[in-house]
């Protein structure tokens, strides 16, 4: 695994200030969520931290493997992470009460932060680029 990549990953996405995940469950069917926070632990590892919703979690639990895109279209210049969740962490738990709310669709209490172990980094853009992993 080219560490250096997975440094450079977690600089673009908090530079461009977000990044993409997808998961699958054990069925395959797939999942998408975005965080804002990322990042770079050594060895291969690195922590992305957010409000996830719980199919993401479920999803990880069931599933670790997962795909991470962060990019940055103003110089379309980005990456793509194949890797799995190590382990989640539960970083902050709200008590679901939100004075004047008045949606009724659920929204994620507990932030958690996914340890990350990354396997491989591609090259991610908009123009033609190659799925070969970035050594």
């Amino acid at each position: 695994m080219n560490n250096l990549m997975i440094e450079r990953m977690v600089e673009l996405s908090n530079r461009v200030g977000f990044l993409f995940i997808a998961t699958a469950d054990g069925n395959g069917m797939p999942h998408m969520a975005s965080a804002r926070r990322a990042e770079y632990m050594a060895g291969g590892l690195f922590a992305v931290t957010e409000w996830f919703c719980p199919g993401t979690v479920a999803n990880l639990r069931e599933n670790p493997r997962l795909s991470i895109v962060v990019w940055d279209s103003t110089s379309d210049t980005g990456y793509q992470l194949i890797g799995e969740s190590e382990r989640i962490e539960e970083v902050a738990m709200l008590d679901g009460f939100e004075a004047g709310r008045i949606e009724t669709t659920p929204v994620p209490q507990i932030e958690r932060r996914l340890i990350v172990r990354g396997r491989e980094v591609f090259e991610f853009r908009q123009r033609p680029h190659s799925d070969t992993p970035v050594r």
